[in-house]
């Protein structure tokens, strides 16, 4: 990739100076267009592939991508491709970039490739997946597309509606058919990404349910430690529903997750399932809300 401009050192903002730096030996920070950058560090022939908005990094201590800690600590190679702003990826000069690594043959010199996104960003790994044949995926709550002729269900991305997600890379279950494996993560009672989960339904996708963590599922695995664990076992390729499951029973600890199942249990208007759930709790954490709960509901 060193036949691309780079950013200069008098061109670069602030906010991507720390960035700037971490690539100077061994990667590339290169602008695409007005409105993204591409963000690599190379280290071993294992390839991490992440999409993110700059806000959440200029609001970051460090200002580095949000698993950019993680892949150093494990010797992963790095592609952050960062947005400004809800641009949902789509934008020629991001089409470009990618066309170009294909035509590279960038991508095939990892022996490994992971893409990797929740929400929004989960459409981004998806839609580019496609650049990648043989890429494994992890996705949480990821979006199918925002077109209206499929997706009008989905009010929580209004300004998406004015994007066009019918021409390259753009409905993103399609992109993932030269994958190896697809793990999709979502809550299963959260109706909206339900059905966008339901599109992404083909032979290599395994659906993971995260049950209760409503649109906080991607929070809700970074409060239980466990999306680093993911991500690892994704890209060492040891990834299984089990393991999976193993790591979810951290959710009987999470304060998110038990709140939100006793709010569940009381909307529907089961007491007696509240008792078993505060009574769980109460016998194994530090829980005064439960505890409190508990007793309005006993008597005691």
């Amino acid at each position: 990739m060193s036949d691309w401009d780079g950013l200069t050192a008098e061109a670069t903002p602030d906010w991507l100076r720390a960035m700037t730096r971490l690539t100077e030996e061994d990667g590339d920070l290169l602008p695409l267009g007005d409105r993204h950058w591409a963000f690599f560090v190379e280290q071993k022939p294992v390839l991490l592939v992440t999409f993110e908005d700059a806000g959440a990094i200029r609001e970051r201590e460090g200002n580095l991508p949000a698993h950019q800690a993680l892949a150093h600590s494990r010797g992963w190679s790095h592609l952050c491709i960062i947005s400004e702003g809800e641009t949902w990826w789509r934008d020629p000069a991001v089409y470009r970039y990618f066309d170009r690594l294909v035509d590279d043959g960038f991508l095939e010199d990892f022996e490994r490739v992971v893409f990797y996104g929740a929400g929004i960003s989960g459409y981004a790994a998806a839609a580019y997946s496609v650049a990648s044949p043989g890429a494994e995926l992890l996705l949480i709550a990821p979006r199918a597309t925002m077109d209206t002729s499929l997706a009008r269900w989905d009010d929580r991305h209004l300004a998406a509606r004015r994007l066009n997600f019918t021409d390259r890379y753009g409905f993103a279950p399609d992109m993932t058919e030269g994958a190896s494996k697809v793990w999709l993560i979502h809550d299963p009672y959260n109706m909206r990404d339900a059905m966008h989960a339901a599109l992404f339904r083909r032979p290599y996708v395994t659906v993971l349910n995260a049950p209760h963590t409503g649109e906080a599922t991607e929070d809700t695995l970074v409060e239980m430690q466990v999306l680093d664990r993911l991500l690892a076992a994704v890209m060492d390729g040891k990834l299984t529903p089990y393991g999976f499951a193993r790591m979810w029973r951290g959710r009987r600890s999470n304060a998110s997750y038990l709140r939100a199942i006793l709010y569940a249990a009381e909307r529907s208007g089961h007491p007696q399932r509240e008792v078993m759930i505060c009574r769980s709790v109460t016998s194994r954490l530090r829980a005064p809300r439960f505890q409190r709960r508990l007793a309005e509901l006993t008597g005691g």
